[in-house]
């Protein structure tokens, strides 16, 4: 077997290319059949501004430092969607031959560990395609709903919808974080979903999961929606807000958006200087709250009873139950691995749209 395995990395700036890396170390060896793009991440490092190139961070103090050496390049590891098949193992419960789902950037193939990295076998009834949001993306969506559901309810949090059922809910952000935040939001009982995006095609793909979908472009959607939801004497306006698009104005979007003492579950990668942020404006007059809920950390308190492995179950029941629509408007673009480098130069000069781009590799099953 290869000590090494074919990667797409990040040279420099604006320089994409697929190269060997090391398989690494670990009981279990992995084949990948195929890994999706999380472009917004993605393209940060493309661009250089991702704030791990500039600053060192450090874990124990919780600070991004810049009185020590930053990552900088070649970053070696983008992506964390990847479905594989599993040719050799030694750790309990992988068997040789199953599909998982796992977290290792987009390259053939990878050695992990199961207790250092995640692992989660697949059901057998899962469209591959389908596989790629189960270790990371979905989880990072539905603990947005655990956050929401942590404001509302404390430490006893009983079930993934107990922040949105029954309430008026705004997603800001169509990209691909949006749409299954929205359509966990859909299918654990909101009242309303409303998307905010101006892209037409985000905006169609969110029509198709059966959610609202407005363009934030064509008329001031702070008004359109507090004209239609009263709660009461001067308290109009959305109960939560999951605010997924990766700039500050779309933040300052979701703040007038929310009724007095509502609140926003922030899911957003920003790498902007916030310079729309108004603080002294709707965020300080309606005493709002901002909760981000990234990254990969439960809502304190809640440990006990909800970890990765419960959101991971938590996105399986949700593809499991909603894949035919996922499948047919999320899933916009499959294409071979050896074009992915070319598909991020085009995404970061914007010469193309997706909505959920997937990079498809040579499946090693019998």
């Amino acid at each position: 077997m290869s000590a090494t395995d074919r990667a797409i990395v990040v040279r420099a700036p604006g320089e994409a290319a697929v190269q060997e890396v090391p398989a690494g170390d670990g009981p279990v060896r992995l084949a990948t059949v195929c890994s999706g793009v999380s472009a917004g991440t993605e393209l940060s490092f493309l661009t250089g501004t991702n704030p791990a190139l500039h600053a060192h961070h450090d874990p124990e103090l919780g600070l991004f430092r810049t009185d020590l050496p930053a990552t900088g390049y070649p970053v070696t590891r983008i992506g964390y969607m990847e479905v594989a098949r599993v040719v050799e193992s030694d750790a309990p419960g992988v068997t040789p031959g199953a599909l998982v789902a796992a977290a290792y950037g987009h390259r053939t193939g990878c050695r992990v560990d199961p207790l250092a990295e995640r692992v989660v076998v697949l059901p057998s009834d899962l469209d591959p395609l389908l596989g790629i949001y189960v270790a990371h993306m979905g989880p990072i969506c539905a603990n947005g709903l655990l956050h929401a559901a942590a404001d509302l309810c404390g430490t006893d949090v009983r079930a993934l919808g107990d922040g949105v059922r029954g309430r008026r809910v705004v997603v800001v952000g169509g990209g691909v974080v949006g749409l299954l935040t929205g359509l966990f939001a859909h299918r654990h009982g909101a009242a309303d979903v409303v998307l905010l995006d101006p892209t037409p095609e985000r905006r169609a793909a969110a029509v198709g999961l059966g959610l609202e979908a407005l363009d934030p472009e064509q008329a001031d959607p702070a008004v359109v929606l507090k004209t239609r939801w009263r709660h009461g004497p001067g308290d109009r306006g959305a109960d939560v807000v999951f605010q997924c698009r990766g700039r500050t104005a779309a933040l300052a979007t979701a703040l007038r958006l929310l009724r007095p003492q509502g609140t926003i579950v922030d899911l957003a990668f920003y790498t902007d200087d916030g310079s729309p942020l108004r603080l002294g404006a709707e965020f300080h007059h309606n005493g709002l709250v901002i909760h981000c809920a990234q990254i990969g950390r439960v809502p304190r308190g809640t440990a006990h009873a909800w970890d990765r492995e419960r959101l991971s179950t938590e996105t399986i029941d949700l593809l499991q139950a909603e894949g035919t629509v996922v499948r047919k408007h999320m899933i916009t673009d499959v294409l071979p691995f050896a074009d992915g480098p070319a598909l991020l130069h085009d995404l970061a000069a914007r010469r193309r749209h997706v909505v959920q781009a997937v990079l498809t590799f040579d499946d090693p099953s019998p």
